[in-house]
């Protein structure tokens, strides 16, 4: 190559250099309990972050069902006995998210380790969890608020990686989903025209079975559902105390919460934790 040109090329990968962020620190596991998955063209990188919240798992109310069956589902995991993949599936705000926080937050000091992957770089999965393989952590591979439309082919990486390669994931590789959709990818009346009836059994048609295939890749499937007012007022009352004090806690309060489930068209775990921020900031509590 010709010198000068060289030296100019030289000069200009060093401007653009500046230009850059500067390479994310690798993820210590000894120390970081928590990281995001960044997907390039080269392959991925991990970020490790601090964790989000202090909220844990005694914090949850109206899902005592869920929280027993994920945190034994996790425990068995760590301790290197069988577990499932698990999808969290159901309502907005009713605690899905929340309770993927609150069971590291529990865990973490026992060895779990959080990788969340963004829906969009799901076509990174096989690397990462290909560079999970090796490692002496545990970890549980996170996906929030998971859905695809369909014609959305990332869904494909997901049913490789948990069920559908030669390998299939690593024993020190679990993946948790939530998503407010039961089988993760939308259904429309049109996909049961096919469906028949044969005797006394109901066949699908092929389009059914291939929604259905994904999510039957998960093993533990657990269902949360909008609460009821007693389940509402009862995280009310645990989120008032939590931020201000038991004192906050009033009749003058209950009525409050009411109206704003009223208001908001909903009674979520969600719900009571905004309605509990705006009742201790305002003072009137």
């Amino acid at each position: 190559m010709d010198e000068s040109l060289n030296r100019r090329l030289h000069g200009l990968l060093d401007r653009l250099e500046a230009w850059l962020p500067p390479a994310p620190e690798a993820a210590d596991w000894s120390r970081d309990v928590a990281a995001i998955w960044q997907r390039h063209p080269l392959g991925g990188q991990l970020v490790p972050v601090a964790a989000r919240d202090a909220v844990r798992l005694d914090d949850l109310v109206g899902v005592d069902r869920q929280r027993e069956a994920l945190l034994a589902n996790t425990r068995a995991f760590l301790a290197g006995r069988p577990a499932n993949h698990a999808l969290l599936w159901g309502a907005r705000g009713s605690g899905k998210s929340s309770m993927v926080r609150a069971l590291l937050n529990t865990l973490a000091p026992e060895g779990l380790r959080l990788i969340q992957v963004d829906r969009h770089d799901l076509a990174g999965l096989p690397a990462l969890v290909a560079q999970l393989r090796d490692t002496e952590h545990r970890f549980i591979v996170y996906c929030d608020d998971l859905s695809f439309e369909g014609h959305d082919d990332a869904y494909k990486a997901l049913k490789s990686v948990l069920d559908g390669t030669l390998t299939g994931p690593p024993e020190n590789v679990l993946l948790y989903a939530t998503s407010n959709r039961r089988h993760l990818l939308p259904e429309s009346l049109a996909d049961n025209a096919d469906t028949r009836l044969v005797g006394d059994e109901l066949h699908h048609g092929d389009a059914v079975e291939e929604k259905i295939s994904l999510s039957d890749r998960f093993g533990l499937w657990l269902a949360f559902h909008p609460f009821n007012q007693d389940s509402y007022l009862e995280a009310c009352r645990h989120w008032v105390a939590h931020l201000g004090g038991a004192e906050c806690w009033s009749e003058a309060a209950r009525e409050a919460a009411l109206r704003h489930a009223t208001l908001r068209g909903t009674r979520s775990g969600r719900a009571a934790w905004q309605f509990a921020c705006q009742w201790v900031g305002s003072g009137v509590g």
